[in-house]
């Protein structure tokens, strides 16, 4: 794990809160987060050597394979080798939330409310973060019992 400053865009609904969520508990054991107006991002990251994510220009962003949107969170798990098998069912989650897939999971929609809510009743992005990363957590709790009951 490294100790990181880690930028995006400001007021975050799912990508980016489910992004923090995975570097805090996957990849960076002492995280730090900035939210910054969308405009600022590339610049700022830049000045305070700061990974920019969920936002254009960035390496850890959406991008399109085989003609299918992929998220940040997609970004995140294929640059760091993460192959845990419930990341990978989670992430299918984020994804419908996030993107505009012809096949969202059915709890997809759910996240994506849920999200929309915890950003209308945080103060700030941090207080989002906090709110949400028990969902998260939550989550990723969910998608193990998936995993396990197929067998």
């Amino acid at each position: 794990m490294i100790d990181m400053k880690w930028i995006t865009r400001e007021k975050a609904k799912v990508d980016r809160i489910a992004c923090p969520w995975l570097i805090s508990r996957f990849i960076d054991k002492s995280p730090e987060f900035l939210f910054v107006p969308e405009d600022k991002v590339l610049s700022i990251a830049k000045d305070k050597g700061a990974i920019p994510f969920d936002v254009k220009g960035a390496e850890l962003t959406h991008y399109i394979e085989n003609g299918y949107e992929y998220v940040s969170f997609d970004a995140f798990i294929r640059k760091y080798g993460l192959t845990d098998p419930v990341l990978l069912e989670l992430a299918k989650i984020v994804r419908g939330a996030d993107a505009e897939i012809p096949d969202p999971p059915p709890e997809s929609p759910g996240l994506k409310a849920a999200a929309e809510g915890f950003r209308r009743i945080a103060k700030d992005d941090y207080e989002n973060m906090k709110l949400q990363f028990p969902l998260y957590d939550a989550l990723y709790s969910y998608c193990k019992y998936k995993i396990e009951n197929k067998k």
